[in-house]
């Protein structure tokens, strides 16, 4: 899909782009908050600052996509594809991103407040002074994440693979409920 036939579809008041074609759109600091992109093919795409507050990403491939500092509040992005994604200063707050795969991707200093990660995929993944506060991590796979100096309180955390995780002295942990696994 071209990407002015979207802006213009949306300033019209659509909002179901439902299993879109849009492989490496610029779609930089476009506000299309409470779209529907389920399925949808947003790999390599540039949404970097762009408003996708409320958007239903679920089962989108967007691997390889830059979302450095896009809102993405209160967004259903379950099981949707992040692979190698750039999320730097990204607004995940209250978003569910439930059995999503992110291997790889840059979530450096994201704010994940309150975000469902539940069996979701994060080996190799950089968290690094990320807010994690109030998050479920339960049955998220974190083997070789990096969560230097995220924030983990009020976390629920469990993984039975936990091999290479970085875990720094300076993490806060206060309050975080561990049921690491065998």
């Amino acid at each position: 899909m071209d990407v002015n036939i979207l802006l213009n579809r949306y300033a019209a008041g659509e909002r179901d782009f439902n299993g879109a074609n849009l492989h490496k759109a610029n779609l930089g600091e476009a506000d299309l908050s409470g779209a529907n992109f389920c399925g949808a093919d947003l790999s390599g795409a540039d949404l970097s600052r762009a408003d996708l507050s409320r958007c239903n990403f679920s089962r989108a491939n967007l691997t390889d996509a830059d979302l450095t500092g896009a809102n993405l509040n209160g967004a259903n992005l379950s099981e949707t594809n992040f692979i190698g994604a750039d999320l730097i200063n990204v607004n995940l707050e209250d978003t569910n991103l439930s059995r999503a795969d992110l291997r790889g991707a840059n979530l450096i200093r994201a704010n994940l407040v309150r975000a469902n990660l539940s069996e979701a995929e994060l080996s190799g993944a950089d968290l690094s002074g990320a807010n994690l506060s109030q998050t479920n991590l339960i049955e998220t796979h974190l083997a070789e994440a990096e969560l230097n100096g995220a924030d983990l309180t009020g976390a629920i955390v469990t993984d039975k693979e936990m091999s290479g995780t970085i875990l720094h002295t300076g993490l806060s942990h206060k309050w975080v409920t561990w049921a690491g696994g065998s």
